[in-house]
Parts: C-alpha cells; structure tokens; sequence
C-alpha cells in the first residue's frame, strides 16, 4: 500500500513539473488596432505561432523566455514573459517603420531682373577658376617627404593589428525575409499560389533548403544577383512546398 501511495504521489510530482504552461495575449497597432498574421516566436524553444484575425495568439513557454514579435512594415518587439504573464494576458504594440521622405531639391526661379538672374545662373569666374583649381590639388599626390617624420619625432610602428573578435552581421533571416518582400513584392508570391499570410513560411522554406546567404547577413546587402539565385530557389522548391497541400 505504502509503495502505491509513493507511486501515485512520484507521479503527480513529475506531471506538475513538466506541465506545459501556455502564453496568451493580444497583438495592436499604434492606434489600438488588432493586428492579425503577426509572427510570434519563442527565442528559447523556436516555436512560432500567428496572432487570429482578432490579434489574438498563445504560445508555450514559461517564465523568463523571450518572445519575439514580427511583421512586416513594423519594428520588431521582444518582450520577456514575467510571471504576471502566466496568470494573465500579455498585451503588445507594433509599431510601424519610420520611412524616409525623398530628398526634394529646390531650384531658384527667375526673377525678371536681368542683373539678379545673372548672377544666380551664371557663377562669377573668379568662383569657376577657384573650383577648377581646387579640383587639379585633389588629384595629386602628396609628396611622401611632407608625410615623413622629422629628425627626433616619435613615429608608430606599422603593426599587424589585433582581432577584436566576432563581428556581429548586421542582418539575420527575419531582416532578409523583409528584404525580399520588399523588393519582389507580394504580386510575385501571389503568382505563386503563395497566400500572404504564408509568405515568411515559404521563404523560410525555401531558406532551409540550403540558400547560401552568409555574405548577405555578414554584410546586410542583397545583390540582383542574389535575387536572381533566391528565384532560382523558389522554382526549385515550390513544389515540393505545395505537394503536402495536393496529396491531401
């Protein structure tokens, strides 16, 4: 009787233990809007959900982990779940990416005053000369003897260098998934068959398969060239990408 008990009791123990807890919360916008197809990823266990049409979304985990959360056209947040999140939902703000407005150049119009007019199109010559000659300087060298040490200076000797460890890429996968979005756009998934709402799920598909993008990270720069091989890849993959969708 008293082994049983222990069973029972050993058994319990380890069920509350490894008990799967489950994250919940809602996605909005800067305007309180409910963000639908928003990626949520568990950096710990690399799980991935979306958020409902409600921006709605649960996810396993526990205290301490990292989410991540992605959508193209708005920063990415990473918030940890705390312990009040296990009890209660986690609420999250996207915000969109600050764009660049074009740079607009303003050219001076003419007044009528012959004199003005003048002076404004035409540069006075003395302006043109200084330009022309400021511009013959630049392109010569320096005489080596003007750069050398004089007799008694210090000079640094001319070393090796010295490894100041890894550097970090500027790029990982989401930023290069943004990136071909971007430039192909969703017209071509949509050619595709590929659904947007399933567009990162593809690229990462077509990623997985062995893309070669190190540089591309490393450097935080896609070539025509590349886009040109990620296309290659596409047509490689695609089918086999849609064959689970047709044997079912």
């Amino acid at each position: 009787m008293k082994l049983k008990l222990l069973f029972i009791l050993s058994l319990f123990f380890f069920v509350s233990i490894n008990a799967q807890e489950y994250i919940f919360g809602k996605v909005t916008s800067e305007e309180n809007i409910e963000m639908p197809n928003v990626t949520v990823i568990n950096i710990r266990t690399d799980e991935r959900v979306e958020t409902n049409r409600d921006g709605h979304f649960m996810i396993s985990g526990r205290q301490g982990d990292n989410l991540r959360f992605i959508k193209i056209g708005y920063d990415r947040v990473n918030a940890s779940v705390t312990k009040e999140n296990i009890t209660s939902p986690m609420n999250v703000k996207l915000v969109r990416f600050a764009q660049l407005i074009d740079e607009v150049e303003i050219k001076k119009s003419l007044t009528g005053d012959l004199k003005i007019d003048t002076k404004t199109l035409n540069p006075p010559r003395k302006v043109e000369k200084l330009k022309k000659d400021l511009a013959i300087y630049i392109k010569q060298k320096s005489d080596p003897r003007i750069l050398a040490a004089r007799p008694g200076e210090f000079v640094q000797p001319k070393g090796q260098g010295f490894a100041i460890g890894k550097v970090k890429d500027k790029w990982d996968d989401i930023d290069f998934m943004n990136y071909l979005v971007s430039a192909l756009g969703y017209e071509y998934f949509k050619d595709l068959k590929i659904e947007n709402s399933q567009v990162q799920h593809f690229i990462g598909y077509v990623l997985a398969g062995g893309f070669e993008r190190r540089s591309i990270l490393k450097y935080g720069f896609a070539s025509d060239a590349d886009l040109m091989r990620f296309q290659r890849a596409v047509l490689m993959r695609i089918s086999t990408y849609k064959a689970p969708l047709t044997q079912k």
